[in-house]
């Protein structure tokens, strides 16, 4: 298994080089979209990156089942494009409301049933892994507490999948900058 993390922030162009470089992969690929339309503007995101897409890929919609998902879809003449684990953390995050002050994602069975099932599927995959998330840790400090809960979320995340990947891409500016290169 080959897996390759592509970070970087809102319209860095870091979809645009995860789908170059599934593309140069020569390999048929398959996008594992974890977003969800829940409203009109973010159907139409979608419908673009859609549309952006060359027409012989093939599209599985996971919004939470995503060890699952890449589990059944690896193979070793394939190249699976995850679009993207922040909006998939996002959608394990949904009751996040209801923790404690002070309390972590850990205490939600979902978010850490998922995310340790994808920590510990990623390593066995056959094929090829692109991975897209959001480096959202540059900014501010968010104002509200689940801000700040997904952020540091977002940024284990990002750390805990960076250290499975041997290779690790940002992008700023659609320049990607190579992070690691095992």
């Amino acid at each position: 298994m080959t897996c390759e993390l592509i970070l970087g922030g809102a319209r860095s162009g870091k979809s645009r080089e995860a789908e170059r470089r599934a593309t140069e992969s020569g390999l048929a690929v398959t996008v594992i979209a974890t977003a969800e339309a829940l409203d009109d503007e973010m159907a139409a995101r979608i419908r673009r990156h859609q549309a952006d897409r060359p027409a012989g890929w093939h599209t599985v919609e996971t919004p939470v089942a995503l060890a699952d998902t890449l589990r059944r879809e690896a193979a070793p003449d394939r190249c699976l494009l995850v679009d993207c684990l922040t909006l998939w953390l996002s959608n394990l995050l949904t009751d996040a409301e209801s923790l404690p002050p002070g309390a972590d994602a850990e205490a939600l069975p979902l978010f850490r049933a998922q995310r340790d099932a994808l920590l510990a599927t990623l390593p066995r995959l056959p094929g090829r892994i692109v991975l897209v998330a959001n480096e959202v840790g540059l900014g501010l400090v968010p104002e509200h507490p689940l801000g700040r809960l997904f952020r540091d979320e977002a940024g284990r995340l990002n750390q805990a999948v960076a250290a499975l990947c041997p290779r690790v891409v940002f992008v700023a500016a659609g320049l990607p900058l190579v992070l690691k290169q095992d």
